[in-house]
């Protein structure tokens, strides 16, 4: 019936229609326009970006989290950094910094408790014996440290940043930036300016007319300067307005800074904006909600009522995909730069190329499998992304060797979807496992679909591996000029070929069939990620970009869970099942 078709696809436009509601601008926080705060752009790490951006990615960095519990209440990133910036005595008895290494935790006097959340000033007394502590392991390359050495280590560099950010906009100890803009000239204020200007985190002061566009100041450098800038007084208003707790000065004081800064910079005003909706939207967290919901709405199929919920599933997943591209485009937008630039978009690229393979294969094939694995890499990828994101900004300034559009769109795009197809070739093989084991009596035309959905995806990402391999070796030829040095990373792209090359090679020469096929496609997860990740926690070569401890136990377990499903996919049917005479 007509009517039983438009209901499937009501779960997936209320998705949406939720999605659009998280647009909507918030209301004020206790008469501040916090929203309005957080659309102020300022230049830090290389790029202009809004104030927003600042707190969240510091606060991830700190905490974890997005939020922080204060005084009976939910303190949003925006408060937070307020509180950070102009009334840093409250924000020192924030629980702000996440702490749950046992040895850091000893070496503050704190015994391990089911707490894991501790102030500043819980912190303090113990800051040089933590500082003299991390500067030994800072020491030592990363690959060399303890467990302890890296967790005080990364205590540390939070620490520094919340200090810095604590002495941006005026000195933590200062009467306020308002009293500071009164205050006559002399060494100790000199003195004080300098200090402001070296501590800075960011920059909030536009250029002026007739400067270049990196031309920002933080206000250190403006004090020093002798010429106020125009930005200051309205700064300090709003500071002063927040530290009194008189909402109608600090949004005087925030929209003078809007009006200032869209006379003077209105592109960087625009930009900050867009960046601003980005964040409130969070478009990733609510692809990755949507695909878990699209799993369970398949799942509820299996048990019945399989003609309304599997197309139900298939609107979810839809709409997911929708949300994902829109994400994905966004960033791309907010960059300038092709969709994959780090390790963080490569996992949000690589899930949203596997959710648009599953689309197809599902529109294909009808059998809820490709809704199944889909849904399913979209929400692993953007879980790997999510953890990714506490590293920092995700939109960082490109690396110099990085720094070229037409081979990110081309190399790393066509390699970044030869991922994407491996990995979705062993997904839909961990499917079939799990479907042969757990389904009482599975449909032979069902199986037949799975393996050939398997053969179709590893002939797909062989070519797109391939040719992004070549692309690869062509754009090292161009910038260090040789087009192969054996390094990891492109000994993992060459493993990625030659590996579905072997896969397709056995199928032709009948040396593997089914199970075989479906084992070799989980053994590609391992591989894959191995070149995707591995690379980075082996600390050499010109593709690596960092060490990543706590990374390597997520690898270790990931490619031991790919072992036993090969050993599950391999095992008889069953077997568990079987009696034995």
């Amino acid at each position: 019936m007509r009517w039983v078709k438009w209901f499937t696809w009501l779960p997936g436009l209320l998705a949406l229609a939720a999605v659009l509601a998280t647009a909507l601008p918030p209301g004020r926080v206790r008469g501040y326009d916090m929203d309005k705060f957080g659309r102020l752009p300022v230049l830090e790490g290389g790029r202009v970006k809004p104030l927003d951006s600042v707190a969240r990615n510091a606060l991830l960095m700190i905490r974890s989290k997005q939020s922080v519990p204060f005084e009976g209440r939910q303190l949003g990133p925006d408060e937070w950094i307020l509180d950070v910036l102009f009334r840093p005595q409250a924000a020192e008895a924030q629980p702000a910094f996440f702490i749950n290494d046992p040895d850091v935790l000893g070496l503050m006097g704190m015994k391990q408790s089911a707490n894991r959340y501790f102030s500043f000033g819980d912190i303090a007394p113990h800051l040089q014996e933590i500082e003299a502590q991390a500067r030994a392991a800072q020491a030592l390359e990363s690959p060399q440290r303890s467990r302890f050495q890296n967790a005080v280590v990364n205590l540390y560099e939070r620490l520094v940043l919340f200090n810095q950010l604590e002495n941006t906009l005026q000195l933590a100890d200062s009467p306020g930036l308002y009293v500071e803009l009164q205050t006559p000239p002399g060494p100790q204020t000199a003195q004080r300016f300098q200090s402001l200007a070296d501590a800075a985190r960011f920059r909030p002061l536009p250029p002026l007319p007739g400067q270049g566009p990196d031309a920002w100041q933080n206000t250190g450098e403006a004090l020093l300067a002798g010429a106020r800038h125009p930005a200051l007084i309205s700064l300090a208003l709003a500071g002063a307005g927040y530290k009194a707790g008189q909402p109608e000065a600090f949004n005087q004081g925030v929209a003078e800074l809007h009006k200032l800064t869209g006379s003077i910079r209105p592109s960087a005003l625009r930009h900050a904006d867009h960046e601003n909706l980005f964040n409130r939207v969070q478009p990733f967290y609510l692809g990755m909600v949507i695909y878990v919901l699209a799993l369970l709405v398949l799942f509820g199929s299996w048990l019945g009522r399989r003609q309304l919920l599997q197309p139900a599933a298939f609107s979810l997943l839809c709409a997911g995909a929708l949300v994902h591209t829109v994400g994905l485009a966004s960033r791309i937008v907010l960059q300038g730069r092709p969709p994959v630039t780090n390790l963080y978009s490569s996992a949000v690229f690589v899930g949203w190329a596997a959710v648009i393979l599953g689309l197809i294969l599902e529109r294909m094939y009808r059998k809820g499998f490709g809704t199944a694995v889909a849904a399913s890499a979209g929400f692993a990828s953007l879980i790997i992304a999510h953890h990714l994101a506490m590293e920092g900004d995700t939109m960082e300034m490109m690396r110099a060797v990085l720094d070229s559009n037409f081979w990110l769109a081309t190399h790393v795009v066509t390699v970044t979807i030869g991922y994407s197809g491996t990995f979705l070739a062993g997904i839909i093989a961990i499917a079939y496992t799990l479907r042969k084991h757990i389904a009482p009596d599975p449909d032979p035309a069902t199986t037949r679909a799975l393996v050939d959905m398997t053969y179709g995806i590893i002939c797909f990402a062989l070519l797109f591996s391939f040719v992004g391999t070549v692309l690869g070796g062509i754009w090292a030829d161009q910038s260090w000029g040789r087009f192969w040095g054996w390094d990891p990373k492109e000994n993992g792209a060459l493993l990625i070929v030659l590996w579905n090359a072997v896969i397709l090679h056995l199928r032709w020469g009948d040396y593997i069939r089914e199970k075989g096929l479906m084992a070799c496609a989980i053994f590609g997860n391992i591989i894959t990620s191995l070149s995707w990740f591995g690379v980075n926690m082996l600390g050499i070569g010109l593709h690596s970009y960092g060490f990543m401890d706590q990374a390597f136990w997520a690898l270790f377990w990931f490619i031991v869970s790919q072992l036993a499903l090969i050993a599950l996919c391999l095992a008889p049917r069953r077997f568990w099942s079987e009696r034995t005479i």
